[in-house]
This record gives C-alpha cells, sequence and structure tokens, in this order.
C-alpha cells in the first residue's frame, strides 16, 4: 500500500514556531505585540486622513490608503496566530483555519507586489507627464487599477491555496514554523508536489519579478526626468514626490530578496541556526514592513504631517 493508505489523514497541525526557544518567547511576545499596534495606528491615521481630508482625495493617497487597509489585513491574517503560539508551546490549528490563514496572506502578499507597481505608474505619469496627469489618471483609471491589483492577488491566492488543500495529508503534521507558510506545508505533504511548485514559480514570475521589472522601468524614466529639470529646487521637489513610494519598494523587495537569497548552511549546527534565523528573519518581515509603511510616508510627506495636524487640532476644538 502507498503511505497516504497506511496512516491517516492530518486533521490539523502543530505550528512549531519558537518552542524550542522559550526564552526567547516573552521577549517577542512583547515586541512583537508592541508592533503590531503600531501597525494598527499607524496605518488607522493614514486611512482616516486620506479619507476624511479632501485635499488627500488624489490617485497616490488613494492607493496610499489601499496600500495601508492591505497591511492591517495582512498582519492581523497572521500576527495574532503568532502571539498566541508564544503563549501556547506546539500551537494546534485546524486544516481550515490553517488554510484559510494562508489563503488570506498569500492574498495580501500577491496584491501588494501589484499594488506597489500601480503606485510606480502613478509616480511616472506625475513627473514625466504632469499635464496628462489629470486625464491619465482619472479617478474613472485609479479606482480599477485598484481593484484589478486585489482581485489578482486575491486570485492568485485562491489558485495556490486550492492546489495545496488538494494534496493528501499524513503522517507529520508538525509545521516548522510561526504560520501556514504555504512551502512548510507543502513540505509535510505525502504526494508529488511538482504542479504546486511549478505553479508557484509561474505565480512568483508574475507577480514579483514583473512587478519590480515595470517599478524599475518606471523610475528610470523618473529619474532620467528629474535629471533634465533645470534647477537644484525643482530637482529636489520632484525626487520628493516619489522618494517614499521608492523607499517602500526597496525595503519591501529588499527584505523579500534578503530572505531567499541568502546561501544556506550546509553543517548541522549551522543549519540549526540557520532555521532560528529564517524565522526570525520571516517574523520581522511580516511586521516590520507594514510597520515602517506609514512611518515613510508620514516622514517625507508634508501633506499628510499637515492633514494628521488638521485632523488632531479638529479634535480638540470638538472636545
Amino acid at each position: 500500500m502507498d503511505r497516504f493508505n497506511e496512516t491517516a489523514p492530518v486533521m490539523g497541525f502543530i505550528l512549531l514556531g519558537l518552542s524550542a526557544h522559550p526564552k526567547l518567547e516573552k521577549t517577542f511576545f512583547v515586541l512583537i505585540l508592541s508592533m503590531y499596534l503600531v501597525i494598527l495606528l499607524g496605518n488607522g491615521v493614514l486611512i482616516l486622513v486620506t479619507a476624511l481630508d479632501s485635499h488627500l482625495h488624489t490617485p497616490m493617497y488613494f492607493f496610499l490608503g489601499n496600500l495601508s487597509f492591505l497591511d492591517i489585513c495582512y498582519t492581523t491574517s497572521s500576527v495574532p496566530l503568532i502571539l498566541d503560539s508564544f503563549l501556547t508551546p506546539r500551537k494546534t490549528i485546524s486544516f481550515l483555519a490553517c488554510f484559510g490563514q494562508m489563503f488570506l496572506s498569500f492574498a495580501m502578499g500577491a496584491t501588494e507586489c501589484v499594488l506597489l507597481s500601480m503606485m510606480a505608474f502613478d509616480r511616472y505619469v506625475a513627473i514625466c507627464n504632469p499635464l496628462r496627469y489629470p486625464v491619465v489618471m482619472s479617478k474613472a483609471a485609479y479606482v480599477p487599477m485598484a481593484i484589478s491589483s486585489w482581485a489578482a492577488g486575491i486570485t492568485n491566492s485562491i489558485v495556490q491555496t486550492s492546489q495545496a488543500m488538494q494534496l493528501p495529508f499524513c503522517g507529520d503534521n508538525v509545521i516548522n514554523h510561526f504560520t501556514c507558510e504555504i512551502l512548510a506545508v507543502l513540505k509535510l505533504a505525502c504526494a508529488d508536489i511538482s504542479i504546486n511548485v511549478i505553479s508557484m514559480v509561474v505565480a512568483n514570475m508574475i507577480f514579483l519579478a514583473i512587478p519590480v521589472l515595470f517599478i524599475f522601468v518606471s523610475y528610470v524614466f523618473i529619474l532620467a526626468t528629474i535629471l533634465r529639470i533645470p534647477s537644484a529646487e525643482g530637482r529636489q521637489k520632484a525626487f520628493s514626490t516619489c522618494s517614499a513610494h521608492l523607499t517602500v519598494v526597496v525595503v519591501f523587495y529588499g527584505t523579500i530578496l534578503f530572505m531567499y537569497g541568502k546561501p544556506k548552511a550546509k553543517d548541522p549546527l549551522g543549519a540549526d541556526k540557520q532555521d532560528l534565523a529564517d524565522k526570525l528573519i520571516s517574523l520581522f518581515y511580516g511586521v516590520v514592513t507594514p510597520m515602517l509603511n506609514p512611518i515613510i510616508y508620514s516622514l517625507r510627506n508634508k501633506d499628510v504631517k499637515a492633514a494628521v495636524r488638521s485632523l488632531v487640532s479638529q479634535r480638540h476644538l470638538t472636545e
């Protein structure tokens, strides 16, 4: 008989998390909880000001509001589960809950990749074709652009998650991760995962490589246009309109490249240390980038800072 018939199918999973390092769990619980609260506050304020301040009813801030909402959804799909795993050694999670969390994380990650490329196009039109900007980036254009970003990310997640759910899982049900990360889950399947791997490679090309290329080309044209501006003040003003987005892109994709591009350890001791490092890098990737996004856009954007001050002053007046 094959392996699937020899063992009972898995009805749930055990999340290993940092159970092998109990001394770190309390420290990281406080740290991740603090960062999560900052994420909720920072992104929540950005959503509020972009919705309430009429001066921010532009394509750029519409995309920024979507990005903030996406970051809240992304972290909420995983951080509560991570925090619970710090308090509950070898946290158990049901089959459906595991794949539900996988779907949400996958959808938000893919959507952010597409959304960042849409924001790059917005900056390209604003700097390279400013006279045509109101026509090209009209509400009839930027709203469907945002919707298509969400639709593409959700569709990709449906494909990847449904393929993973169809696999037989039997025997080992311990996920060596904080959450139901798809690669960690696929390792537990007692069947050939070649189709899943091929599907993920294609998805990575569509949602990682193509957006990165699109963003790179956009900024090549943006940089060329800025360098042709005769005055230093004009160049600085033009660059300031896209510096926040460029910083977010570098942080987002730079972390991904660092996670998956670093060399693997060969000796067992090094492999154990690397396993812990990989978990921590993945953990911080899931919370640091969403936490930095509102900080970057607030510190480097006079309009956002003015809108926040106006919102605070209005609240004081009403009180």
